[in-house]
């Protein structure tokens, strides 16, 4: 049995690393890479000293003994990557728009990796400026796995340095200016947050209890943490809740074209169902 950085105060051996590959898969079907040893190190290393652990091996088995122990929540929100911005891939939010726009009936919009706010606060801009007065129509639905991330998305805080390649029309519009203990944050505005539901939703799940059809889903770079099968059985799920016409936004390293043939590309990792895929259910389970 090999340690691994043997130096550290925390004992992590190579198996205990490939346990920790198994438990996140199966409990998020996040794929680890053999090299990100260190990451698995500094991301669990504060938690297990916290628990008064001294190898990882110790944590590991607390967790394998039972699965519904509270300690999951922090293993898995210490290995989900929360790597988003405001408008990140900026040229999907036009699509987005115009896409809105062409609709006549309410829209409804899912995204699956909300992560700390930023993407679904910009959809709402989005469609804010798209629909006007309409915006009331449109409702987004923005879950994570992510604990944490979605508690800090709910509160809608940012400081300046988040939002500083906004305009400043959208600043004023959509933001409020924090001051006193708050200087140097903003709010998003209660208007702009009215029509989001947040809440915490495993992708893995045999039941996401999502209404469909949907008009959109913004799944972006997400897919990359997931292996190839778990990628195939989740777009077969989006394709089930989209609407004929309805669009799929992935991330700009995310080809999903050899994956499945429920949805095809429309345009640069922009997806829509494919004519003849299987009906889809007003909700989707495995």
């Amino acid at each position: 049995m090999l340690a691994v950085r043997n130096e550290r105060d925390l004992l992590l051996t190579s198996e205990d690393f490939e346990c920790v590959r198994k438990l996140i898969h199966a409990r998020a079907g996040i794929s680890l890479a053999p090299h990100k040893t260190e990451m698995v190190y500094s991301r669990l290393a504060k938690r297990i000293r916290v628990l008064g652990h001294t190898r990882f091996r110790d944590y590991l088995s607390m967790l394998q003994a039972d699965a519904s122990h509270v300690e999951w929540e922090h293993f898995v929100n210490a290995l989900t990557t929360n790597l988003t911005s405001f408008f990140r891939e900026a040229h999907h939010f036009p699509l987005l728009a115009a896409h809105a726009k062409a609709r006549s009936a309410p829209l409804k919009v899912w995204t699956c990796a909300a992560s700390t706010g930023e993407e679904p606060y910009s959809i709402a801009i989005t469609l804010a400026e798209a629909l006007g007065a309409n915006q009331r129509a449109a409702s987004i639905l923005a879950t994570d796995i992510d604990t944490r991330a979605i508690e800090v998305a709910q509160r809608g805080i940012y400081s300046m340095n988040d939002v500083s390649k906004m305009s400043s029309e959208r600043l004023q519009r959509f933001f409020l200016k924090g001051t006193g203990e708050r200087e140097g944050m903003v709010r998003v505005q209660p208007s702009l947050s009215q029509n989001i539901t947040f809440r915490v939703l495993n992708l893995l799940d045999s039941n996401w209890n999502i209404d469909g059809p949907l008009d959109v889903i913004f799944c972006r770079n997400l897919m990359i943490y997931f292996d190839k099968p778990t990628q195939a059985r989740l777009l077969e799920r989006f394709a089930g809740l989209l609407r004929e016409d309805g669009l799929l936004f992935a991330g700009h390293s995310e080809n999903f074209s050899n994956i499945t043939q429920s949805l095809r590309l429309r345009s640069h990792t922009v997806y829509e169902r494919a004519l003849g895929s299987s009906q889809r259910p007003t909700k989707v389970s495995a």
